[in-house]
């Protein structure tokens, strides 16, 4: 299977299903905007907690991104809700007296009429009827008010789309230190650093739970070589890629090599794969044995593609020492290849630019820090968020040059060129010059006797000879 620069197999449109699928890893946004991750299997119950339960076939064959709302364990598609214009009025949150009897509905009113099947519109509605100071909120504090009582009442969900932004924004508001900081914006600025682009053949080094695999794997689209280099014996699970719900051939561009594999001087040790008697016993025994020798020719191929080298990028975010892995890895890099580190410390970053500075092979090594600010965007109330991430990391990018003693600038090359053109011009003006004479040349005569000839009627023209000047 050729799938380098050469390879005339055209990308994937589409790196996963339009719909979903059975063995799918689905994300759901409840109303309370917390995100729960679910594995959709058929003929399954899923059950949402306080928002309700329902039948996992409702969701089969169903597309990405679209709402429902549970009701008795069925599913009602919810159209799509508008942003609306709210108007300014002269109302002010001043004379409002928040207390214990501006809401005559007690919890207990409230869970009864829950129980008794009424939809959460009317219950909210009921409670704006009987809420005391109501009307002397401003339009904006109302529109905040029926928000928050959605969330408490309403029982409906929304399927995110699984798209890199979404992924990697629900793993690090889940967990950021398992991603390693990198939120969306840092992800992005990696991919685009290191020109990672369908066809292209890159090597990663991921200790993120495989955010950085998943971006290479998605740009990719089933078309290029990935080879990532982990310190475990079997391959890596890479978490953050179950989410994306990629196809086969996506991930078929994916081999991993474990640190001690990826150095060629170590001679890997491998069972057998021949039955010990020499027979085989079972279908079982002939299973686990070819199976083996799959593993150990596909561990084989992978090396032998890395030694090859020329790969056309190296992503690096890792908890051990960049400057150890990029000195291991750097020689398997072709000419301008682009080199990315990320890193949660800037002094790590600052260390191995000052080290790349002075190595010939590098070129411009840059550091840049992550920041990012969320912004609200409603019509008549965009503003920035008050709440922002401390820090997305911090990013290095350099590029691979050959250290040619040799090599030139631009300006001599041009000078070498612009010589050499000249001499040329020299070289074929001379050699039609000498044709010409030839061609004057009577037939029968030698040259030799026009030059004797010659010679003889300079000497009688009064230049002296050398018996002369005897």
């Amino acid at each position: 299977m050729d799938l380098g620069e050469g390879s005339s197999r055209a990308p994937i449109d589409k790196t996963r299903g339009d719909t979903i699928q059975p063995g799918n890893t689905l994300l759901l946004k409840l109303p309370s905007g917390d995100i729960k991750t679910w594995k959709f299997e058929k003929d399954s119950i899923a059950n949402l907690g306080k928002y309700g339960s329902f039948h996992a076939n409702e969701l089969l064959g169903q597309p990405y991104g679209l709402t429902y709302e549970i009701a008795d364990k069925k599913l009602k598609e919810m159209a799509s809700r508008t942003l609306q214009e709210v108007g300014d009025t002269d109302a002010t949150n001043e004379l409002i007296n928040d207390g214990q009897f501006v809401q005559p509905l007690t919890s207990e009113e409230i869970e009864a009429l829950k129980k008794s099947g009424l939809h959460a519109s009317e219950i909210i509605r009921k409670q704006i009827e009987q809420h005391a100071n109501y009307s002397l909120k401003t339009e904006y504090s109302k529109e905040k008010y029926k928000k928050r009582k959605e969330a408490k009442y309403s029982k409906y969900f929304t399927v995110v789309d699984p798209t890199v932004f979404n992924v990697c924004d629900y793993w690090f508001n889940k967990d950021q230190n398992r991603l390693r900081d990198i939120r969306p914006d840092a992800l992005s600025q990696i991919l685009n650093l290191a020109n990672v682009r369908p066809g292209g053949r890159f090597l990663a080094v991921d200790d993120a739970s495989g955010v950085i695999v998943a971006g290479i794997l998605e740009r990719l689209g089933g078309y290029g070589r990935l080879i990532t280099i982990c310190d475990v014996d079997s391959p890596p699970a890479y978490p953050v890629t179950a989410h994306m719900n990629f196809r086969k051939e996506v991930t078929d561009v994916l081999s991993s090599l474990n640190w001690a594999t990826a150095d060629e001087e170590y001679i890997p040790i491998r069972a057998s794969s021949e039955p010990p008697s020499g027979k085989i016993k079972s279908d079982a025994q002939r299973s686990r044995l070819n199976k083996r020798k799959l593993v150990s020719s596909s561990q084989t191929q992978t090396r032998e593609e890395l030694f090859n080298g020329e790969f056309d990028g190296l992503i690096i975010a890792s908890e051990y020492d960049p400057s150890s892995i990029l000195e291991r890895l750097a020689p398997y890099l072709a000419g301008s290849a682009s080199i990315v580190v990320h890193s949660l410390h800037v002094q790590v970053i600052t260390d191995l630019q000052n080290k790349l500075r002075d190595d010939p092979q590098f070129l411009g090594p840059t550091m840049t820090e992550m920041w990012l600010r969320r912004y609200q965007v409603l019509p008549g109330r965009t503003h920035p968020m008050m709440n922002m991430s401390g820090s997305g990391g911090f990013i290095l990018h350099t590029t691979k040059i050959y250290d040619d003693p040799a090599a030139s600038s631009v300006m001599a090359h041009r000078q070498r060129a612009k010589k050499a053109k000249i001499e040329n011009e020299i070289l074929t003006e001379t050699t039609c010059a000498n044709s010409t004479s030839r061609s004057n040349v009577s037939p029968g005569s030698h040259p030799m006797a026009d030059f004797q000839s010659s010679a003889e009627d300079t000497v009688e023209e009064g230049v002296p000879d050398l018996t002369d000047l005897a």
